[in-house]
C-alpha cells in the first residue's frame, strides 16, 4: 500500500510547479508502528547467517535431560573428582614429606612409597572435590528452579548453604565463615565466567 499524499495546487503557465507536500506523519506512522505494519521474516540466511532448522524431538529431549538437576549434579561430581585427584597429586608432588616414615625419618623412601602416598591423596582430594561439587550443583539447581531465574544471586545463594553446611560441621563460627566464604568464591567465579 502507498501512502496517500495530496495533490499539488494548479499552477499558472510558465511558473515552476510547488515542491509537493511532505507526506502526512499519520499515514506514515499507521504504517511503521500501526494496525496496517507487516511484520518482518527475520531469517539469518538473509543477513549473512547460518541458517537454524527447527530442533527435533530427540534434540529437545537432550536438551531437557542436560539441563536436568540429576545430570548437572552428575557432571559437577565427575568434574570435581577429577580436578580433586589432579590437585592432589599435585600438591603431593610438590610437598616433601610425602613417603617419610615419622618412626624413621632419616630413611629414604622408595617410588613406590611416593607413588602410593601422591595416590592415596589425590582420591582423597578427590573424593571431597566431587562432594563439594554435587552439593554445590544440587543447590544451585534447586535454588534456581525455585527462584525461577537463572543470574548470579543462585551461584551466591548456594554457595553460602554449601559452605556453610560443610563449614557447620565444626560449629556455627565455622558455618557462617564457610557460608561467607564460599558465596564471595561462587559470586567471583560466577562474575569471571559471565
Amino acid at each position: 500500500p502507498r501512502a496517500v499524499m495530496a495533490a499539488p495546487p494548479p499552477s499558472a503557465p510558465g511558473e515552476s510547479s510547488p515542491p509537493p507536500p511532505p507526506l502526512q506523519y499519520s499515514v506514515l506512522l499507521e504504517h511503521l508502528v500501526g494496525d496496517k505494519r507487516r511484520p518482518r521474516a527475520w531469517d539469518p540466511a538473509v543477513f549473512g547467517g547460518i541458517p537454524c532448522p527447527p530442533k527435533s524431538e530427540e534434540q529437545k529431549m537432550v536438551e531437557r535431560v542436560m539441563e536436568s538437576c540429576p545430570f548437572k549434579a552428575a557432571l559437577a561430581c565427575v568434574g570435581g573428582f577429577v580436578l580433586g585427584g589432579a590437585f592432589g597429586i599435585f600438591t603431593a608432588g610438590i610437598d616433601t614429606n610425602v613417603g617419610f616414615d615419622p618412626k624413621d625419618p632419616y630413611r629414604t623412601p622408595t617410588a613406590k612409597e611416593v607413588l602410593k602416598d601422591m595416590g592415596q591423596r589425590g582420591i582423597s582430594y578427590a573424593k571431597n572435590f566431587a562432594i563439594v561439587g554435587a552439593m554445590f550443583s544440587c543447590t544451585e539447581c534447586v535454588v534456581e528452579s525455585y527462584r525461577g531465574k537463572s543470574d548470579w544471586k543462585n551461584s551466591v545463594i548456594s554457595g553460602c548453604i554449601t559452605g556453610g553446611a560443610i563449614g557447620f560441621r565444626a560449629g556455627l563460627k565455622a558455618g557462617v565463615i564457610g557460608c561467607g566464604g564460599f558465596a564471595a568464591f561462587s559470586a567471583a567465579v560466577d562474575y569471571y565466567l559471565r
